[in-house]
This record gives structure tokens, sequence and C-alpha cells, in this order.
């Protein structure tokens, strides 16, 4: 091994951010591993959803083996919604495959993984990551456990901030305030930790950008031209750079002879929500059937009242005061309940933005009518046809901008998790109708709204000296990347990823 293998990672770190930023002189840390080494993007199907990007990175395991995609997902062999996060699923990290003999590891704030025991050196888990303001699943964590007492001691025993949809401008500007204090603590623990090293394998993942993205969103100068919030139009901008300072403070402590990889997981979209026009097409176009109406036609149940009788607006101005997980079991039980599954074809996981649709596959699902094989391909045509059919009125663009079939992207059959198609709609604006040839599908404001999401392309850069200086090597495929980082320390790739060492990369 030439030298330790360092991982830099930007939580939603959007590809078109950093580069331009890199050109504007906002990013030297960055810019100076560009210009001595490769970098590109990151891409493959794997980025179809941002859950799970950080899982498939980091342990080359496909989402066709691990099938996490979403945090909520239908639970195998029945109609039940249930929360999903990638602490549950079988995906090992890479470095839990390395022959650790006289070799350390020093793990910071890995998204969807808890420490591993057994691995020499120190990690630290969930104390300063975007999913940690849910502690019921992600519970704050380090080995040896003492780490979490110092750093909770010296620092902070967790950094938690929320995203907050409607916000206002001021309270933005106190969360920008406070994601640039969580950057500088951030890179501090990190210092301090790395006096616990040395270490062959250091990662560490920033996650403020995440937070960031999606909270200044709306500043944008390309949103709001000259008309923005002067000290919220730069705010992603300014969250990058503090991410960048640390990076570059952090890398000063580094031997030279360190071989250094950035990446991020995803990138960013102007995005709106969906979940009402997914549903109501498959209503309206006759794949998903409603339960037949008992004889007085009058709700069964209490919660169908409260349904009935309170307008939705009021309903979700309600939501408001749930917990998260009394919010997931009201909607859990509303779609089970609100579906006759033996005449139904094919349904949608309720999603706010890519929409995934599954068939009701007999064999898969408890009360499955669809055939496999011909019958299965046939109905998926016929969706895809009825999505193309739907126009956005407001210019007369295609509603539906790409689908796409899980079979083909993952080279398998009907799977017990996955989607089996993916829906991406039209970006730009919160579409509350759209049209098709034989009428109207609407949609209301939902509770969860926000005007981002997502993109399916993510970024990467790397030097050192096992790193070719090679420039723009374009785009590779996501899962090659641990193969690739096992390679950067000599250890072969094992034989449940999915990817291979990057050979473009690797001096």
């Amino acid at each position: 091994m030439s030298g330790p293998l360092v991982i830099l990672g930007i939580d939603a770190g959007d590809p078109d951010f950093l580069e331009r930023w890199v050109r504007e002189g906002h990013l030297p840390t960055l810019a100076r591993i560009m210009d001595r080494g490769s970098w590109g993007r990151t891409g493959g199907p794997e980025l179809i959803s941002e859950h799970g990007v950080w899982v498939s990175l980091f342990s080359g395991i496909s989402r066709r083996e691990h099938g996490y995609y979403y945090y909520r997902q239908l639970r195998p062999g029945s109609y039940d919604l249930e929360t999903v996060i990638g602490l549950v699923v079988d995906a090992p990290p890479f470095w839990t495959q390395i022959d650790l003999a006289g070799r350390r590891a020093g793990l910071i704030d890995i998204p969807d993984y808890d420490p591993v025991p057994g691995i020499p050196g120190v990690q630290l888990a969930h104390w300063g990551t975007h999913n940690n303001w849910d502690p019921d699943h992600f519970v704050t964590a380090a080995e040896p456990a003492e780490v979490l007492e110092d750093v909770s001691r010296r620092f902070a025993p967790r950094l938690v901030t929320v995203e907050n949809h409607h916000s206002t401008a001021s309270q933005d500007r106190a969360i920008l305030n406070e994601l640039l204090a969580r950057v500088r603590l951030k890179g501090a623990v990190c210092r301090h930790l790395l006096d616990k090293g040395p270490f062959d394998v250091l990662a560490v993942v920033f996650a403020e950008s995440h937070t960031a993205n999606h909270q200044f969103w709306r500043y944008r100068p390309e949103l709001n031209g000259s008309a923005g919030e002067p000290a919220l139009t730069d705010g992603i901008r300014d969250v990058y750079r503090a991410i960048d300072r640390e990076a570059g403070l952090l890398l000063e402590r580094l031997p030279s002879e360190a071989n250094v990889v950035v990446v991020s997981s995803v990138g960013m979209a102007d995005d709106f929500p969906a979940t009402g026009l997914i549903e109501a097409f498959c209503r309206g176009f006759g794949y998903q059937a409603a339960p037949a109406s008992s004889g007085s036609g009058r709700p069964r149940r209490p919660i169908d009242w409260v349904r009935r009788a309170v307008p939705e607006r009021w309903r979700i101005a309600l939501s408001h005061r749930l917990s998260r997980e009394t919010r997931e079991r009201l909607l859990a039980d509303q779609f089970r309940a609100s579906t006759d599954w033996t005449r139904t074809r094919a349904f949608a996981i309720p999603a706010p933005y890519t929409s995934f649709v599954r068939v009701n596959l007999r064999g898969r699902e408890p009360a499955g009518i669809v055939e496999s094989g011909a019958e299965y391909d046939a109905l998926l045509g016929r969706i895809e046809a009825d999505l193309a059919t739907l126009v956005d009125p407001e210019g007369g663009e295609p509603a539906v901008v790409r689908t796409t079939r899980t079979t083909d992207a993952f080279k398998c059959g009907p799977h017990p998790s996955l989607p089996d198609l993916w829906v991406e709609w039209k970006p730009g604006r919160f579409m509350t109708r759209v049209v098709h040839p034989g009428g109207e599908l609407v949609q209301e404001k939902p509770d969860f709204y926000r005007r981002s999401d997502h993109s399916g392309q993510g970024f990467f850069a790397a030097a050192g000296p096992a790193i070719a200086a090679r420039g723009n090597i374009g785009e590779v495929d996501v899962l090659d990347l641990s193969p690739t980082f096992l390679a950067l320390i000599g250890v072969p790739a094992t034989a449940r990823m999915a990817g291979r060492p990057i050979r473009s990369l690797l001096a």
C-alpha cells in the first residue's frame, strides 16, 4: 500500500455546484485534488433513488441484492408498509472485508452504518449525519465506547439540524449560521480523532451540504434573479466552502503519500411532489381498484369517519402535530384498507418525488392476479404508454419525463422488494393537475412539500501516489468505488461486490 486511504464524503454534493465553484475559486482544496489527479461523476442504476446510495457506494453491493430504495417500502409477502433504513439491510461496508492485521481505521459519520465491532481504530456513528434527528432509528454510538464520551464532553453529544420546509427568511439565516458552526465543529472533531491514529483507512462524511441544498434551494439566483435574500442567495455555496476548508485542514495533518478520494452521494434537482398524481393515475386508469362499497355506504372505522368529515387541508395541518411514527401508521392503515387487492393489477408505494409502481404479481403479492412473464411485461408496457399520455396543461409538455423498469435497470426478474417501475415527473413546478385524452388527474398540496429532490449523478475526485493524473475521466458506476477503495489498499474485491476497480483511476 503506497499510503493511507482517505475518503472525504460530501452528502448530496451536487456535481454541477462542485465543478462550478471549483472553477470560480471557492473550493481550493477540491481544486488541488482535481488538478493533480482524476475526477468525474458517478452514475448507474443505483442512483435512481437517493435512499440507499451510501449503502451501495460503501458496500459495492447492488440494490438488486440488498433491496433498499426508500425509507417506506412494502413488506415482502404483504400489503403492509414498513420503515426500512440502511442499518437493517445486509450490505456490509468494504472495511469489514479488509484483513485488518496491523491496520487501523478511522470512520466518522458514515451514513446508514453503525460501528462495526472488532475493527481496530476509531468509529463514530450518527453524531452529525443528515438523519440523526431520528434517534429511534439512528442511535449515536462509537467504537470504542469511550470515544463518544470523549467527543460528547469536549464538543457536543450530537449535532442535530432539522430541515424546515415552512421556514421564514429569518429562520433560514439562523439555520445557515447553525450549519456553518456544525461544519467547523465536525472538522474539529475529525482533527481531534485523527490524533488517535495513525489510520490506514480514514473515512469522513460531511452531512451539512445535504441539509443546505434543500433548505436554501429556493434562494438560489437561478430561481430569484436579483430579488433573493442577500444573506441566503449563496447559502448553499457557503456551506460547501466551509466543508472544503475543513477538508483542507484535515488533509494538512495527513501524510503526503495519502491517496485521497472525495465523493458525493447524489446531486440536486428542481423538483416537486407528485404523490397525489401517481395515486390518481393508478386509480383513474383502472389499475388499482377501490374496495366494494358496503350496503349502507357508511364508514366502518373511526378513522374512516375522520377522513370523510375533515377536509384535506385540515387533516394536513393536524398531521403536523403527530409523531412521524403515528403518521406512518395511519398512512399504512389507509394504504392497506383503501384497495381491493383481488381486483388490483398495479399500485403505487406512497412517495413524494420519483414514483414507485408495483405490479400485483401472482406468487409475490398475497392476492396477486398478474402472471409473470408475458402478462407482466405487457402490463408494464400498458402503464408506460398510459403515463406517456399525461400532459402538463401549462405549456403542453409531457408530465412524465422518464420511466425505468427494474428488470432492465438491474438485470433481474420481478424483484421481491424493489418497485417494478420507477416514474420521474416533469420538474420545475408543482402540478396540481395533468390532463390526458380521457380527462384529468388532480392532486392537493401534500404535507411533505419542498421544491427540491435529488438527481441521478454524484461526484468524485481522487489524487495520490496510487492514482492516475488523468483529469476528467467521465462517468463511473458508483458500484465500482468500493472495489477501487480495496484496490488502493491492496485487497481484492469480494464476490458480493457487483463492480470492479476503476482501472482508469488507478496509476
